[in-house]
């Protein structure tokens, strides 16, 4: 049913690659050089002589004019030269050099720095977003040379509202926020964490084509409890220990009122708060603004995604998924999340009310969390096991021990415990009761992953499914055989909520409106490549994918009557659209970089 709108989108992507086509003017209020050093509205040597004159900027630039598609070979060419010149030195050091090449760019002409990652995002995409982005953080405030984005900080009380109308763009879509307490599983890095922000904003223009001058990427500063980087004089945030309590929670709320008085349509996504905050947080907002938390749900809709595709992968139809046996190591926000989201599909595919939760088994640093642990998460309360079901097993049951009793169908890890998916964790895979067993290794960065592809393989077999948070190239089985490695990243879906949310006008991100996109994503793939053990498609084709999923977020809105139009686009029209015109609705209403004539206004 998807095919039609996978041609529409690959076929427009394709007319753009260097489209002929004359864009409209875009009025200016600067010349000289305040046009060269603002990076929206700078294009290099790519001025024209017209521009030039009317601009003022004879004089200013050597007298050759390049065009797009040379400044385009320009760039690569020097990327690929660094390629070149790396090789063979450290991995981190390789990466940090291709994210200091992209940055510079980034800082300097928007346009071109848009086009290159649209067009190489499979490259490019480790760089500028996980893992890379996680190396970012950690150097930060060494890396730093110009701001990016806005910091509120705890010094800000009582001013945020003013403080809002600092940023220039008149209309915001999007705004991610952090509050550095937990970035990927690097912990707590403060007002460093800007970069998890930046990052997922680039990927939000890249896959979504969500216009950069209305994206907002936001650091909430409360203040750091990780002690080395309040002893190191680089630092760039508040030397003070975080806020807690009513205080923590009262700077949250000035932060979002202020974003929502001034730009009531955008669309806030919360990124790497620690557990306690990502939870009271989504609750506290997800009825009064438009919001959603990425670690909680949109991490639970691409994990929901590959096990309805490991369902898939076992020659089974997806109902049975509600009789799949699982196993989730990890009990914070993103592992509570997709129990969450797994729990209400099971649910809704055996048509029952509440929750279903007896075939998800949870762990933590503690082992198997039971109804008989002291002091219980409530939030992980629900998937707490009671005596009668879990026979042969206890509370602190460890991993080793639970895989052996349960022989579950999939064993997903967000942990963010490097290598606890042991050699004998994995070799007890091989007694499960699924003919095709599936395994995640989703924590970040990469040396957090639970275990490789290479030992996944080696030991739980080659007849399993393997998805990872981050990219791993795929195992040479060896006789010609491939043991792919399906990367079950947040980029899948993030993007598309939140283009479709837009879209649509809805003024809350609901559940229904995550399961569809959840359910589109798994619904991507062919059958012979879930056959094969492909679960999620190539990056390079993130834009397709975006549409698609965009388009499932729009007509849930819709079903749910709370879509309330886009611009032009009424909600009477979006419900007479049929699933192919949403699709192209969605595809055209992508930004795509390309220089347009700059007239000055004065």
């Amino acid at each position: 049913m998807w095919r039609l709108g996978r041609f529409a989108a690959s076929s427009l992507r394709r007319s753009r690659r260097f489209s002929t086509a004359i864009p409209g003017p875009c009025m200016v209020h600067k010349r000289g050089t305040d046009i060269l050093h603002d990076p929206w509205f700078n294009k290099d040597t790519g001025f024209p002589l017209t521009e030039r004159d009317r601009l003022g900027l004879r004089g200013l630039l050597p007298p050759r004019i390049f065009s797009f598609e040379q400044q385009y070979d320009r760039f690569m060419e020097s990327y690929y030269s660094l390629e070149k010149n790396t090789r063979g030195q450290p991995d981190s050091i390789v990466s940090l050099s291709k994210w200091r090449l992209l940055n510079r760019l980034h800082d300097r002409n928007e346009t071109l720095y848009y086009r290159v990652l649209i067009d190489n995002v499979k490259d490019f995409a480790p760089i500028i977003y996980t893992p890379t982005v996680g190396l970012v953080c950690q150097n930060y405030s060494g890396l730093y040379r110009r701001p990016r984005g806005m910091y509120f900080s705890a010094k800000d009380k009582g001013e945020m509202m003013s403080m809002i109308y600092n940023w220039p763009a008149h209309q915001v879509d999007m705004v991610v926020v952090t509050d550095g307490s937990r970035i990927l599983g690097l912990g707590d890095l403060g007002v460093q964490g800007i970069g998890i922000p930046i990052g997922k904003l680039d990927m939000y223009v890249a896959a979504a084509g969500i216009n950069p001058q209305r994206i907002l990427p936001v650091m909430l500063d409360v203040g750091t409890n990780n002690q080395k980087l309040l002893e190191d004089p680089l630092y760039l945030g508040l030397r003070q220990p975080r806020l807690e309590g009513e205080e923590y929670l009262s700077t949250v709320d000035e932060f979002m009122e202020a974003v929502f008085t001034r730009w009531p349509k955008a669309i806030v996504q919360f990124e790497d708060f620690q557990m306690k905050w990502a939870f009271e947080t989504l609750q506290r907002y997800r009825r009064k603004f438009c919001m959603f938390n990425d670690d909680i749900q949109g991490t639970a809709g691409v994990a929901l995604a590959g096990l309805l595709g490991s369902v898939r992968a076992q020659g089974r139809p997806l109902s049975d998924f509600v009789k799949q046996k699982i196993v989730v190591v990890g009990a914070g926000s993103a592992g509570l999340g997709v129990l969450d989201m797994a729990a209400q599909a099971v649910s809704r595919m055996a048509g029952e009310n509440g929750m279903s939760t007896k075939q998800f088994f949870l762990l933590d640093k503690d082992g198997l969390i039971t109804k008989a642990r002291k002091n219980l998460d409530p939030a992980a309360a629900p998937f707490a096991k009671s005596p009668e079901e879990i026979d042969g097993l206890w509370e602190g049951a460890s991993l080793l021990e639970v895989v052996k009793k349960v022989k579950p169908h999939v064993l997903l890890g967000l942990s963010g415990v490097g290598g606890i998916f042991t050699e004998e964790v994995l070799k007890a895979m091989r007694e499960s009761d699924s003919p095709k067993p599936a395994i995640f290794a989703m924590s970040n960065p990469t040396m957090n992953a639970e275990c490789t592809p290479a030992d996944a393989f080696r030991h739980a077999g080659e007849n399993i499914v393997f998805g990872s948070g981050s990219p791993f190239q795929n195992v040479d089985l060896g006789n010609g055989k491939i043991g792919h490695v399906n990367q079950a990243n947040n980029m899948y879906l993030f993007p598309g909520i939140g283009l479709g949310t837009l879209l649509s006008g809805a003024r809350f991100v609901t559940d229904g409106m995550l399961q569809a996109a959840a359910e589109c994503l798994a619904s991507y793939m062919t059958g012979e490549e879930i056959k094969n053990g492909i679960l999620y498609p190539s990056i390079g084709s993130i834009r397709e994918i975006t549409a698609e999923v965009g388009a499932a977020v729009v007509r849930a809105a819709v079903a749910e009557e709370l879509a309330e139009g886009h611009c032009d686009m009424g909600p009477k029209e979006l419900s007479h659209m049929s699933k192919e015109e949403t699709v192209q609705y969605v595809t055209h209403n992508m930004w795509f970089p390309v220089y347009s004539p700059l007239v000055h206004e004065k």
